[in-house]
């Protein structure tokens, strides 16, 4: 009985790893995918975005996203972007937020997290690692 417990606590814990809910998309111009493992999805909005999730945008495509944190994303034409980490306590407004940004351009402007613990905050290129404290920023990447 006390495994059934844990497990059920481990579920509903406020932490959030590899498949858990890290946003949504808010806005879509264009088309857009979100490939999550071996499935491929059209992105539309209101679709959630999850930790692990690769979303790409067509050549004359953008997308929006919004974290649970408050973290806008927008990657313009042509972008391919993977949220390798988010983890977020709503209450402490703590946790960590990882995003690589393989190919095209991401505008972000941070939210809670990157206020909160600005150290834990991290943006990536094939060639930069970019940390975050508390501000509005581009990127833009060649990649791939």
């Amino acid at each position: 009985m006390w495994v059934i417990k844990l497990i059920v606590l481990l579920l509903v814990s406020g932490a959030v790893y590899a498949g858990d809910d890290a946003g949504l998309v808010k806005n879509l111009s264009g088309v857009a995918t979100i490939i999550r493992g071996e499935q491929q999805m059209p992105a539309v909005v209101g679709a959630h975005v999850l930790v692990s999730d690769i979303v790409k945008t067509g050549a004359n495509s953008s997308l929006g996203i919004t974290l649970n944190d408050g973290t806008l994303l927008s990657a313009g034409p042509g972008s391919t972007l993977v949220i390798n980490k988010f983890v977020f306590d709503s209450n402490a407004h703590t946790g960590e937020l990882d995003v690589s940004l393989k190919k095209g351009t991401l505008a972000v402007v941070s939210g809670k997290l990157a206020k909160t613990s600005p150290k834990a905050v991290i943006f990536r290129t094939p060639t930069t690692l970019l940390g975050v404290r508390g501000t509005e920023f581009v990127l833009e990447t060649a990649g791939e």
